[in-house]
């Protein structure tokens, strides 16, 4: 097989980690009125049933770490597969099962397991696969793979809702959004066992003839050596006879880099906006809840569309021009929102503005946050590193998704001088903190090798 198509079969495979990350999280969006009428949920349930899974996500980022470190990035992915699978079929509430909010809410913990170690294994696997020239673009494939998920499943979502009756969709409906899951994931796990091990991990482990196998056919026979130089030289000098101190201030440095980055691409609002869209869509843009489905499909398509231009950006802009760009096109999209809002003057401007930011996070936070923490941590501690990042992560995703809603309702961003703008102004401010993270402590890791990125925190 040709290096080119057996390195691009490889990343979507892995990549269909991200697909689920997206489908699995979006299904709930499109499920939540149903089950809300279904359940007869009042707001504090319907927020724990929505947000449950992002618990999983978090508590499934921490384990992954060790995981990956103990059994490799292939095997994590396959674990994660089967979470997938189990938590797309046991959502549905087959007859088998207690007809109950709880046992939906331990489904979709599971499935956030699931996503918690794809979201931290994915990324890693293809940046530890792919030759530097191209990384920034195969790890991209990530994010797209998400927003492709978010769209298949509010396609799904629109397609199975459109053709039923809002009581036939309260009944069985929202079951069906949660079974057709089933597909995507079944898929992952089954390809998953084509897949070759992380060629650094297996290096790590000191299987040299493996992990040299593996290159070869990614890079060739001479790319492949002097690949494999560069990471015996990593290893060999992290293996010093000194065991890793996670708290040495070098290493928290590194670390908390990567965190704080991790945790500003939750606190620019782009979950609040794909979660809770809906609820946007009609309260903020005056659409009806008939329009919900296919506004969300908007939303998604827009989302897709822009991170392929991320895709074929990355390694030819670099990845900070992203970030300033995207920055800026976050701010002025949640500014025209938010002043309409200010102003009592709704209309075709918020709209433009919602889509602005959506396009601008699509661009930039969305692809690169998870190329950069895929490739700015030293492979000794590559594993942990990104795991306490990633974890960081869901655990900010958790709050703005639960205090979203709260602030929305609020009377202070109900009455004036607000008018329903405050949440879209503070993500504001949050958009200005990764400018200035941006400038001040992230490097430039276009066209670098892991190797060589590890010499930028020496």
């Amino acid at each position: 097989m040709n290096k080119g198509v057996f390195l691009l079969l490889i990343a979507a495979v892995s990549a269909l980690g991200g697909l689920l990350f997206g489908y699995d999280t979006g299904v709930i969006n499109g499920a939540q009125f149903f089950l809300t009428e279904h359940f007869s949920l009042s707001d504090g349930l319907k927020g724990w049933v929505v947000g449950s899974a992002l618990l999983g996500c978090f508590v499934g980022a921490i384990v992954a770490g060790p995981l990956s470190i103990k059994i490799g990035r292939k095997w994590s992915l396959i674990i994660s597969a089967v979470f997938f699978t189990l938590s797309a079929y046991g959502s549905g509430l087959p007859e088998l099962f207690p007809q109950s909010v709880s046992m939906l809410v331990f489904f979709r913990i599971l499935g956030g397991l699931g996503i918690g170690i794809a979201s931290m294994n994915a990324p890693m696997y293809i940046a530890e696969i792919a030759p530097s020239n191209i990384r920034g673009r195969m790890v991209t494939y990530y994010q797209l793979a998400i927003v492709i998920g978010f769209f298949v499943v509010f396609l799904a979502t629109y397609y199975i809702g459109n053709n039923l009756t809002q009581a036939e969709n309260i009944e069985f409906g929202w079951r069906r959004m949660f079974w057709s899951e089933l597909i995507p994931s079944g898929l992952f796990l089954i390809l998953l066992f084509f897949v070759p091990k992380s060629p650094r991990w297996l290096a790590l482990k000191g299987h040299d003839d493996e992990a040299l196998a593996v290159l070869n056919k990614i890079n060739g026979a001479t790319e492949a050596e002097l690949e494999m130089k560069q990471i015996k030289d990593s290893l060999d000098q992290s293996n010093d006879g000194i065991k890793v101190s996670y708290f040495s201030k070098a290493i928290l440095v590194i670390i908390a880099i990567g965190t704080v980055l991790s945790m500003l691409q939750q606190f620019t609002g782009i979950n609040a906006v794909l979660y809770y869209g809906a609820d946007i869509f009609e309260k903020a843009l005056g659409f009806g809840k008939e329009d919900v489905l296919a506004q969300q499909i908007l939303l998604a398509f827009v989302n897709l569309v822009f991170t392929f231009v991320a895709m074929f950006t990355v390694d030819k802009f670099g990845r900070k021009p992203l970030l300033y760009i995207g920055s800026i096109g976050m701010i002025v999209g949640f500014l025209l929102l938010g002043v309409s809002l200010q102003q009592q003057n709704v209309g075709m401007i918020s709209l433009i503005g919602v889509l602005l930011f959506i396009a601008s996070f699509a661009l930039s936070m969305g692809p690169v946050v998870w190329v950069l923490l895929s490739e700015m941590f030293p492979n000794k501690i590559r594993s942990v590193a990104m795991s306490v990042a990633v974890a960081a992560q869901w655990a900010a995703n958790y709050v703005v998704s639960q205090s979203f809603p709260m602030v929305m309702g609020s009377e202070t961003n109900n009455s004036a001088p607000w008018n329903g703008s405050l949440p879209y102004f503070i993500f504001i401010a949050f958009i200005l903190i990764i400018v200035f993270v941006t400038y001040k402590f992230i490097p430039e890791t276009k066209g670098k090798s892991l190797e060589e990125i590890e010499g930028f925190w020496k």
